[in-house]
């Protein structure tokens, strides 16, 4: 076995790094055949998640496999070379069976012990099935870690460790001080896409008590499908389907968004939000929200001067941005740093006095360079202040769904990928967390000895077929020298030579298999091979004809 990952994710990047170098579809599959391409590469898969891309591969040259595969990594990603390798991990062997089980078992998820994770490894699997790119050690590989991920959760309380990515997220925009139900209760939300991940966050808020679900995407067919299962679903949760066209105006009547697609650019706009929020309350307000319409019509968004609202509304749709890297705040006070405008004074929204800027934030147009110089940690709402927003925002896609500038709109709570990972940073571990990683460690053991010893398996069959060849010729040699034996007689010698070369050649056979599925008992295949003078083209066809044979490929819906 010589198992290579080359990969990076939210342990080792930063989200900026991670969302300029997602995978799309087609991107995967061109990876993949690249890399069966590349001369150290025999088979490899690709698990790319909104958390993480990692490109396994089996490589018969350690340095070469990781110069090339991280090679390949930056030029189907999109990012250069040199800016990716800072942030790139690498696993060799044992190692990268042991990261893989660690990643199946959710130990080296943003959110620990969620199980979505299993689902990916699946899909993993099934593309490089069906490209052809995952052969015998793949698919042993990730069809183990299914079956280690499934026991982790079964035989632990890992679940206990941290919840699924959408639970979880929800609970930052509820708020440390209020129960994600009482927080949900009444509520009306809009899930954009249709995929697991939607859906997933779809069946959650069901779960969670929210009165009413509308779910756009950009095949109506498959948002009609959620809303029709959602309906079914028996938590008495009201759900519908809209057109895409048709979110703009959703936002206007809905507390909470959920966002999830494939889209490689924003679904909703600084601009979008801003407008959706200044047109006018929910018709139904929550009884945390303390926003309200006047009898005028016009909102009043978390105690602003509607007159300022309106104004900023018109610069949003003059293509105004709010520019930041992406924190989930709620502004409804006097931002204590000011408006970061550039030296030249320039500012982005026409019309809007230098006091108007500094009450609301920074609104700028330098783009995402001045966004990555404003501080995190220190400028960010306590949680415990969420569930007085307007209108709640989590974005679970990677790249973004939702402009990471709408939580600088007064009334607004955005929560993504990368708050989310600075809130699980501080998380609890649960004690269940030591036993999954007995049982990773454990099972990575036991694959590396059944790995092991399979790779003895083909010198063993090529042994055991040049004995079966031994024996017929002195048979028929027999039968020349002694052609009156009949046919009893024939075939009693012929079973009584093949019980002695059995027997002299079981306890060898055995013993090797035993050695050799300890470290360091790769050379014993060598050993046999010198001892017994076997054809390497024999025992090569041996391995490629145990690799071809479909009954030793195991169905991964069965894994999984």
């Amino acid at each position: 076995m010589s198992l290579l990952v080359v990969g990076l994710s939210h342990r080792s990047a930063p989200v900026s790094v991670l969302e300029r170098a997602s995978l799309p579809a087609d991107a995967k599959v061109k990876l993949l055949h690249d890399t069966l391409a590349a001369e150290p590469a025999t088979e490899a898969a690709v698990l790319a998640t909104c958390n993480r891309i990692e490109l396994y591969a089996d490589v018969d040259k350690f340095h070469a496999g990781v110069a090339e595969l991280s090679t390949l990594l930056a030029q189907h990603s999109g990012v250069a070379l040199e800016e990716l390798t800072p942030y790139l991990y690498v696993h060799y062997e044992d190692r990268a069976v042991h990261h893989l089980f660690s990643v199946a078992c959710g130990l080296d998820s943003m959110v620990v012990g969620e199980g979505q994770i299993l689902g990916q490894i699946k899909d993993a699997l099934a593309l490089g099935q069906e490209l052809h790119t995952a052969g015998r050690l793949i698919n042993d590989l990730f069809q183990q870690a299914l079956r280690v991920g499934k026991r982790a959760h079964s035989e632990t309380g890992i679940d206990r460790a941290g919840q699924s990515l959408v639970t979880f997220g929800l609970e930052q925009l509820a708020g440390a001080r209020v129960p994600v139900a009482d927080w949900a209760a009444g509520k009306r939300a809009l899930v954009i896409g249709a995929g697991s991940m939607s859906s997933l966050a779809a069946a959650t808020l069901a779960r969670v008590g929210v009165a009413e679900i509308v779910v756009a995407n950009r095949t109506a067919e498959r948002a009609e499908r959620l809303a029709e299962i959602l309906v079914a679903s028996g938590t008495g949760v009201t759900a519908s389907a809209v057109p895409m066209a048709l979110v703009a105006d959703e936002l206007t009547r809905v507390d909470v968004v959920v966002s999830c697609t494939g889209a490689t650019g924003l679904v909703l706009g600084a601009d979008d939000v801003l407008a959706a929020v200044s047109r006018g309350a929910v018709p139904h307000p929550a009884p945390q929200s303390p926003a309200s319409a006047p009898a005028g019509g016009s909102a009043v968004v978390a105690g602003l001067d509607p007159r300022l609202v309106a104004r900023l509304a018109a610069a949003a749709q003059g293509g105004g941005r709010l520019a930041d890297a992406g924190a989930a705040r709620t502004i409804s006070a006097v931002e204590p740093d000011g408006c970061p405008v550039g030296p030249d004074g320039r500012a982005a929204l026409t019309g809007v006095d230098a006091s108007s800027l500094e009450l609301h934030g920074a609104w700028a147009d330098q783009g995402e360079a001045t966004a990555q110089r404003q501080p995190r940690r220190g400028t960010r709402t306590p949680a415990d202040g969420a569930s007085g927003a307007r209108l709640a925002l989590l974005d679970l896609a990677m790249p973004r769904d939702i402009d990471a500038a709408v939580h600088r709109i007064p009334g607004v709570r955005l929560v993504d990928i990368e708050s989310l990972a600075e809130a699980s940073a501080d998380a609890p571990m649960a004690a269940d967390i030591d036993a999954v990683r007995t049982i990773v460690t454990g099972e990575v053991a036991a694959f590396g000895a059944a790995q092991r010893a399979a790779h003895i398996t083909p010198t063993v069959v090529a042994l055991r077929a040049m004995a079966a060849e031994v024996v017929a010729m002195e048979v028929a040699r027999l039968d020349g020298r002694v052609p009156d034996l009949d046919e009893r007689q024939r075939t009693e010698v012929t079973q009584t030579v093949r019980r002695v070369v059995d027997k002299l050649l079981h306890a060898p056979t055995v013993r090797v298999k035993q050695l050799a599925s300890e470290p360091g008992g790769a050379g014993y295949a060598e050993a046999l091979r010198e001892l017994f003078d076997l054809d390497p083209g024999t025992v090569a066809s041996v391995s490629r004809a145990d690799a071809a044979d479909p009954l030793n490929d195991d169905d991964p819906g069965r894994a999984s």
